[in-house]
């Protein structure tokens, strides 16, 4: 047969079609596009088959394999010089087309984009190149509307009512059809939303809804949907949450057959489930955690072995109550985390499962996976083991308890004695680990920068009242440093197994960003040592010598902004930034898929047997994604939120940082407020100002004034925006740069 998928097409049919390949390969031959009775006859396809091959070919249609041209000829899109890809929309209007594999992106004009929204799959010709000299292209065909629902506000202009969508990657305005304005939906029975919705009531101006598209975008007619659902009024306590959830396509709700398969777990562990388990209950395992954590996976012991320490790290054994392919499991994989917002948290898991099952509760029985250590005086990890046991937390710690009885020596500092009694001990091996661990980090060379994170206090009211640091004493480390350890033992435990994993991967920089950190840093005198292939040990050199300058927060910026983002991946390239040659996750189960992954992979190791959920790699894909969405849309409220806490604050003074620079301004950081805004090029002077991305910095043609990442200003505040979440400030007073020590 010369279908190179015959074999494959004769297993899955009793009458096998000419494969995709197939097809393929004869448009590919002939060289010119075939209608479908061309195709037919050159593949021996007979009558009774059509119906099958037609739908056959249509599949391929909408996969974007080949298309059919105005004469309905089938042909391959490559050999007419198209671009498959996804559109990517701008608020201003225009929008690229992101092409599949490594293809630069083309520009697709404001008129362009009036055909498709934000998302959508489509094939484009490319007719040349755009004043910037990108290459700029036509919507030939749209092989895929992504969005069927969205999240807007609702506009009414000359008695026609519209929606604008929360995400501003969709320029157009929804019409709503004026025939059927508002429909019930099932989504309303949705508890968040529950009492804020009025059935049957028309919404008004201003308010956020749920609007399902009826009618794509064509060329000379905007998308028309229908409003399904009310969620309120925007500044309604928590609307931001809302709207968050539904702009980014984060699932909230679990499905009916979730919520059967969690009402048939048990309440508490029972008995039979400690068979085949290490009984670990009289070991004194604590877990130590923030203030307001409620879902605990991690529980730790140390003690003295020698000179070294043996350390224990017990963790929640979801596995044993999330089958593979079961409704919870496919739900936890579509979330692929927990997504923790101010005040309110979207578990992965349901509750009775992250709040009670697989949370390691104070004075309860839990079943765990443990990854058990012996680790030397010099911080080097000895034998190790994993098994599943069962255990019981002896106390729910925080972590400034446990700070203040090892290391205050006030009055806190004995009540916190008091607190934790005979487990001190304990807590002291733990501390003297990680004074061990944290000399073996240093010198592995792993990088440590500085950041500042914050917190939220909100009023009795629900509104954001303040925003404070948060410090992280050495208690946070000593349990980062307990997880860092399971974590490599993991990866290293199913790599010398030979059992595929997700890794955690975080690549060094790429050669574009090396060169231009190392041109930025010789402006200073300054030097990244490693050649073409530096080692997470020459950023963390040089960060340590920088320490103590003016200018330390400016070059450390510079230096983070240099490395790529860590993804899932099945092909273990190391940690970059941990310094690791193997890392992978373990220690989360309950708010990570991946994590829960890993331990499937162990257990299955043990039991001599391999385990395999599909492709690794598309799961690490997908993985990757729902963490970026899950940033995208936490940045989303917290915006919002901080807009809303600026807002009485205009005509206010205040002094800050460059924290962003770009073509249209600078970004600035406020001190001691934690908030951040832009000065538009306009506000900065009389100038033409020209942006250098390689400095960092923007600078006045005329003047010669700079502005460059980490300068000190003084700005006013002139504008809140609440629908598109922008603070602006005005330019009052340049402060002067921290110029390098000693240049």
């Amino acid at each position: 047969m010369a279908d190179p998928r015959y074999a494959e097409e004769v297993k899955k049919y009793e009458f096998p079609m000419p494969s995709r390949d197939y097809v393929l390969q004869i448009l590919q031959e002939r060289g010119v596009p075939l209608d479908f009775n061309e195709i037919a006859a050159a593949l021996d396809v007979q009558d009774f088959e059509y119906e099958a091959f037609i739908r056959r070919l249509g599949a391929m249609v909408r996969d974007g394999q080949i298309m059919r041209n105005r004469k309905n000829a089938y042909l391959i899109p490559a050999k007419a010089d198209l671009v498959r890809g996804r559109v990517d929309g701008h608020k201003d209007g225009y929008g690229f087309l992101v092409p599949e594999g490594e293809s630069p992106d083309i520009f697709l004009s404001a008129k362009e984009m009036e055909k498709v929204l934000h998302g959508d799959k489509v094939m484009v010709r490319i007719t040349g190149n755009d004043r910037r000299g990108r290459p700029e292209g036509k919507i030939v065909e749209v092989l895929e509307h992504k969005n069927t629902h969205l999240v807007g506000r609702v506009c009414v202009e000359h008695g026609l009512m519209f929606v604008v969508a929360e995400n501003k990657r969709i320029s157009q305005d929804i019409m709503i059809a004026p025939d059927e304005p508002f429909k019930l939906s099932s989504l309303t029975n949705l508890k968040a939303v529950s009492q804020l919705f009025k059935p049957k009531k028309k919404p008004r101006a201003g308010q956020i809804v749920m609007v399902e598209i009826l009618e794509q975008p064509k060329k000379h007619a905007k998308p028309i949907g229908r409003v399904l659902q009310i969620l309120g009024d925007y500044a309604d306590p928590g609307m931001e949450i809302e709207i968050a959830l539904r702009k980014n396509e984060l699932p909230f709700e679990f499905s009916f057959e979730v919520d059967a398969e969690t009402k048939k777990l048990p309440d508490a562990v029972k008995k039979k489930d400690h068979e085949g388990r290490e009984d670990l209950r009289s070991l004194p395992l604590v877990t130590i955690d923030g203030e307001t954590a409620r879902d605990f996976d991690d529980a730790v012991y140390c003690e003295r072995q020698g000179q070294g320490f043996r350390l224990v790290v017990a963790i929640a054994d979801v596995s044993h109550y999330v089958q593979p392919a079961s409704a919870l499991d496919v739900s936890a994989l579509e979330r692929g985390n927990s997504v923790y917002f101010p005040r309110r948290v979207i578990p992965m898991l349901p509750e009775k499962l992250s709040n009670g099952l697989c949370s390691i509760n104070p004075k309860v029985e839990r079943l765990v996976m443990v990854c058990d250590m012996a680790i030397d005086a010099n911080g080097e990890i000895g034998p190790f083991r994993f098994y599943q046991a069962v255990m019981f937390s002896h106390a729910r710690l925080t972590y400034n308890q446990v700070a203040d009885a090892l290391f205050n020596a006030g009055a806190e500092g004995t009540a916190a004695k008091k607190l934790v009694g005979e487990l001190l001990p304990h807590l002291k091996n733990l501390d003297a680990l990680f004074r061990v661990l944290v000399k073996a980090r240093a010198k592995r060379g792993a990088i440590d920068f500085e950041t500042v994170e914050t917190r939220m206090i909100f009023d009795d009211k629900g509104k954001i009242s303040n925003i404070v640091p948060t410090t992280r004493n050495d208690a946070h480390r000593i349990i980062e440093e307990c997880m860092l350890a399971a974590n490599v033992c993991a990866s290293d435990f199913l790599q010398s197994n030979k059992h595929p994993a997700l890794y955690r991967v975080h690549q060094g920089p790429t050669p574009e960003k090396l060169e231009g950190l190392r041109s930025f840093l010789g402006e200073f005198g300054l030097q990244l040592t490693g050649g073409d292939d530096p080692k997470a040990g020459d950023y963390a050199r040089l960060l340590e010598k920088i320490q103590g300058r003016p200018d330390t927060q400016l070059l450390q910026t510079v230096m983070l902004r240099s490395l790529r983002q860590a993804t899932y991946s099945p092909d273990n390239v190391g940690h970059f930034g941990l310094a690791y040659e193997s890392y992978t996750h373990f220690t989360s189960p309950i708010r990570r898929y991946p994590d829960l992954l890993v331990h499937r992979a162990i257990k299955a190791v043990l039991a001599g047997k391999v385990y395999n959920p599909g492709d690794w790699e598309q799961i690490g894909l997908e993985c990757s994604q729902t963490e970026r969405r899950a940033d995208e849309a936490t940045r989303d409220v917290e915006s919002w939120l901080k807009c809303y806490y600026m807002q009485d604050r205009v005509g206010e003074i205040f002094e800050g940082s460059v924290s962003a620079v770009v073509p249209f301004g600078i970004f600035v950081a406020l001190d001691n407020v934690f908030v951040e805004g832009l000065v538009h090029v306009s506000e900065l002077g009389s100038d033409y100002y020209h942006y250098d991305a390689a400095r960092h910095q923007i600078l006045g043609e005329r003047t010669g004034k700079r502005f460059r990442l980490s300068d000190r200003v003084r700005v006013q505040l002139v504008r809140v925006d609440m629908e598109t979440t922008k603070i602006d400030f005005k330019l009052l007073e340049c402060l002067g740069p921290k110029e390098a020590a000693g240049a």
